[in-house]
């Protein structure tokens, strides 16, 4: 009797140590599986994330040049203010030179009266 309870034990044992073989020489490619089901899953949300991602970089980089640009314009003008402080200046000469210029013109042209000239004729002929 104790033969068999022995055999019946080491069988057991056998047994369970037979079946943790298997799970274990079995449970790195359940994980694989477990793992390629994942990926095939979440992969085609993935690709639409870095899709999204690229077209987002690409709007970016667009609006990053287009403030980098807007930037450097406003330096310029930032900087080209002394050139219009001289256009300033040379607008305001050539308008004050423009009012002298009208001015002596004027005071060259007299309005003639022709009375004037009637009477100048007469005292100042040739018979005189």
């Amino acid at each position: 009797m104790e033969d068999q309870e022995m055999q019946l034990k080491v069988r057991r044992v056998a047994d369970k140590f037979t079946e943790s073989m298997y799970v274990l020489a079995n449970e790195p490619s359940v994980a694989l599986y477990r793992l390629q089901e994942h990926v095939r899953r979440s992969l085609p949300e993935l690709v639409q994330h870095k899709t999204d991602m690229q077209s987002w970089e690409e709007q970016s980089q667009g609006a990053i040049y287009t403030v980098e640009y807007a930037g450097s314009a406003v330096k310029s003008m930032t900087n080209s203010s002394l050139y219009f402080k001289s256009i300033d200046s040379l607008l305001r000469q050539a308008i004050s030179m423009k009012e002298q210029i009208s001015s002596s013109q004027g005071r060259r042209k007299k309005p003639v009266d022709s009375g004037m000239l009637k009477e100048g004729a007469e005292g100042h002929g040739p018979g005189m």
